[in-house]
């Protein structure tokens, strides 16, 4: 091999286009202030610009940008194991996924919660995975009725569910699922359909919150908060924690326990699916779940070494974590809205608009309704939180928080960040549906309806106090006498009104 050969270059090209797009994003953002407003992410607006370019260089010359050969050209049979820029995008986009979940996961938590506050980051996981719900159930509805009654070339039942995952989970998640309905359902276009719902849902997440705030804003509900977070020493490292530099630099530890554990994963999955082979992509698609997974016992092992004295020094940095999941996540999108294929969703636009429309309007909808009965304290925070992780990612929601909560002084942060946990424990089985819904059109309609009920079921729970406490008041009412013989108050009642008078931690702080 020598060094002079294009294809010892293309992987470095690819990411040095991806990052100079970010570059050049950023630098625009800060040279007009009207897209400053926006606050579309600069991944998104990099990744915009690449795909604006892409699309013009395929009507030009005849194929995209990142299947130039400096970018690496398609392989010419199927023996040849090349692959091309395009194809080099989704690997990035994928494997970025998994290692930004494992860095996340890798955190340290020790914040306890009071009761009250618990609750709050309880109901918030619950929001979550009803936001997930909402809009499969209407994205299925819309599929099934232009699958069955339009006949779309190519486009299948299942298809629908991608709005959870490109809304509510971003790109990694929309193209994880694209490609398995592709490759293994027969839906042409999936994973370019997945990262089109994707970027639509960042531009909603940003176009949309900033009209929220404008709105409210003159009507006088909210105001822009100029205050900025102060930033001391406790937020870029604990106590006792490794130096930063020694024989091993810092990062360089955070970055190989990330990796091992991505690894790890890695394995359990090639092992699985050597047992279901059918199951295979299906397997290799969990891989952030899987790796989020492995950072439980992985914490658990690395606190028995700090307790039982064999590991001195703390090795995991919260704050190191964070720029490696922030630069996942950042490459992740980037590269994925940059490997969408406009000219292959010719046939899909209209379905891809109609449910883009419905996305945004239930999620909106729906998360206002929640965020003003069960947030009522922090509404617009929250809601601002919600909407722009339901319709991009938790880091979209938090750009749009900081509008109006620069310094955190509300819980709608940490209910973001805390949230995820029951999130992934009611949310999980969201994640074997998808692919049962692509087996058959049977299938999407039994999924689509058990999502509902699913979306009933969890309501009930969101605001049990409510439900509950009316059920309550009817036992009352009709076995006063009962109850007043009882000397004993209700312990549902104490718990109630000492859970109103429990201040916050942000209170408290």
């Amino acid at each position: 091999m020598s060094f002079a050969e294009l294809n010892v270059w293309t992987f470095i090209m690819v990411f040095a286009v991806l990052l100079a797009s970010m570059l050049v994003a950023a630098a625009l953002k800060r040279f007009i202030p009207a897209l400053n407003k926006t606050l579309v992410p600069v991944s998104v607006l990099g990744g915009i610009l690449l795909l604006i370019i892409s699309t013009i260089v395929y009507f030009a010359a005849g194929d995209y940008l990142f299947n130039l050969p400096v970018f690496g050209s398609p392989a010419e049979s199927d023996a040849d194991k090349s692959i091309s820029g395009m194809q080099m995008l989704e690997l990035i986009t994928y494997h970025c996924l998994g290692i930004g979940f494992i860095a996340s996961g890798m955190r340290n938590t020790k914040k306890k919660f009071n009761k009250k506050r618990a609750g709050e980051i309880f109901d918030s996981g619950i929001v979550t995975v009803n936001g997930y719900l909402i809009q499969a159930f209407g994205g299925l509805i819309i599929t099934i009725i232009a699958a069955w009654a339009l006949h779309t070339n190519g486009l299948i039942s299942a298809a629908g569910i991608l709005l959870a995952f490109g809304f509510g989970q971003g790109t990694g998640q929309a193209l994880n699922y694209g490609k398995i309905y592709e490759n293994d359902y027969g839906f042409a276009g999936g994973s370019n359909f997945g990262l089109t719902v994707a970027a639509l849902g960042f531009l909603v997440a940003c176009i949309g919150g900033v009209i929220y705030i404008n709105v409210m804003k003159k009507r006088g509900m909210i105001k822009i908060d100029t205050t900025k977070k102060r930033s001391t020493l406790a937020d870029y490292e604990d106590e006792n924690e490794i130096p930063a530099v020694s024989s091993m630099d810092k990062m360089t530890v955070q970055f190989a326990i990330v990796l091992v554990v991505y690894a790890i994963s890695f394995g359990i999955m090639y092992g699985l699916s050597a047992l279901l082979p059918s199951l295979a992509d299906t397997l290799f698609g969990f891989n952030f779940l899987i790796g989020v997974i492995l950072t439980i016992p992985a914490k658990a092992i690395l606190n028995k070494l700090y307790d039982k004295g064999i590991v001195k020094k703390r090795i995991i940095n919260n704050y190191m974590m964070d720029r490696i999941s922030g630069l996942a996540f950042d490459i992740m999108i980037v590269a994925g809205v940059a490997a969408i294929q406009l000219p292959l969703l010719a046939e899909y636009w209209a379905v891809l608009l109609i449910m883009a429309v419905y996305g945004t309007i239930v999620t909106f909808v729906y998360v206002n309704f929640v965020s003003k009965k069960l947030f009522g304290a922090y509404r617009h925070e929250q809601f601002l939180a919600f909407f722009g992780m339901l319709t991009g990612t938790a880091s979209t929601g938090m750009i749009l928080l900081r509008e109006i909560d620069g310094s955190y002084r509300t819980p709608a942060s940490e209910n973001l960040v805390y949230q995820s946990l029951p999130a992934i424990v009611f949310g999980f089985p969201l994640m074997f549906l998808a692919p049962y819904a692509a087996t058959s059109d049977l299938a999407a309609l039994i999924t689509c309806i058990v999502v509902g009920a699913c979306f009933v079921v969890l309501n009930l729970l969101l605001f049990r106090r409510t439900i509950f406490k009316k059920t309550y008041a009817r036992y009352l009412s009709r076995h006063g006498d009962a109850e007043d013989e009882d000397p004993s108050p209700s312990a549902g009642g104490a718990g109630d009104e000492a859970d109103g008078a429990e201040p916050t931690d942000s209170m408290q702080e």
